[in-house]
């Protein structure tokens, strides 16, 4: 992430846009504040304050944003909604190979590792020690937990949710708006949008028919 010489602000103020806060402190970055719908201007994250509610976004045009809410959704529909700049928030732990691309709007937690040729798309999270291998593609809006491990040359579509500590064997397609569950390991790829648990994943729908 380039050092661009612009205050930023957070939209939300949860845990993970406390996450977030930390990574622009360990950058030297100047935020300057919280957007948060639920919390009252005034109240303290990290020594930072919430100026207002996320719709105030527009009186801060001279700013740069980061998106920080977990929820896949939620964040997707305020990127639609806000026509503001977009920055990324990489923590200096995270490894970067060679050719790796990040969209705009997206954060790579401590301890990520980003193997060479890697794309990944705008308003993703990478979390807490992730590993994905080379040639991996994510969509827009995809959610990687903290310790997930793929294989190389994985593609997971818009709107994943991947959970904590899953494994994505090499040469598998997620397709998008899915849900894989803690713990789960994808072995196939996926092509019907449902939440997949187990070791090997599968819908969890087929537990539920075998009561």
């Amino acid at each position: 992430m380039d050092k661009i010489k612009k205050d930023y602000i957070i939209i939300g103020a949860g845990g993970h846009g406390a996450v977030i806060a930390d990574i622009l402190y360990n950058r030297g970055f100047s935020l300057i504040g919280f957007l948060d719908d639920n919390l009252k201007i005034g109240t303290d994250i990290l020594g930072t304050k919430v100026l207002g509610k996320i719709e105030t976004c527009l009186d801060h045009s001279d700013c740069m944003f980061i998106i920080g809410i977990g929820d896949n959704t939620t964040r997707q529909k305020i990127a639609l909604t806000y026509p503001i700049q977009y920055g990324s928030a990489i923590h200096p732990s995270a490894i970067i190979g060679e050719q790796v691309k990040i969209g705009l709007g997206s954060v790579l937690m401590a301890g990520t590792i980003l193997n060479p040729r890697t794309t990944i798309g705008s308003h993703c999270i990478i979390n807490t020690g992730a590993c994905l291998d080379h040639d991996n593609t994510l969509e827009d809006f995809v959610h990687i937990s903290p310790k997930v491990v793929s294989g190389g040359s994985v593609t997971v579509g818009s709107k994943t949710h991947v959970g904590i500590g899953a494994v994505i064997k090499n040469n598998v397609t997620i397709c998008p708006d899915t849900t894989i569950g803690a713990g789960a390991v994808v072995v196939n790829n996926i092509t019907q949008p449902a939440t997949y648990v187990g070791v090997p994943a599968v819908p969890i729908s087929f537990y539920s028919s075998r009561k």
